[in-house]
């Protein structure tokens, strides 16, 4: 299940609007059980949304979340960009050795984490 701030910039983002949740969108959750609410919403121009229409990001919510885990997975095992400037630097020199065999580990760690 998407969380709901997920959902609420996803929807800000739908109507051209910026979700700034320590100043315009304030969530909070009572620990009753119910989850996390719309506390206080003061975005110009974009009324705040009701239970329908968070709902409807639900899909696009899960995708989202799922993507950025999947970029966070890949980012944490690519290679570091000190080793990709030296593997181009020696690619433009004539040897492609280091850089061939980065864009092979790149390719896999893509293919671990694939987005949706």
């Amino acid at each position: 299940m998407a969380q709901l701030s997920t959902k609420i910039k996803l929807y800000c983002e739908a109507n051209s609007k910026v979700a700034d949740f320590q100043n315009n969108v304030i969530l909070q959750d009572d620990s009753d059980g119910n989850g996390p609410y719309i506390k206080s919403w003061s975005i110009e121009g974009l009324a705040k949304p009701t239970d329908e229409q968070i709902a409807s990001y639900e899909t696009a919510g899960n995708t989202a979340e799922s993507n950025a885990q999947a970029l966070g997975n890949r980012v944490s095992e690519y290679p570091s960009l000190g080793d990709v400037v030296d593997a181009i630097f020696k690619k433009e020199a004539g040897d492609s050795t280091e850089f061939d065999a980065l864009a092979t580990a790149r390719a896999a760690v893509k293919s671990k984490y694939p987005k949706g």
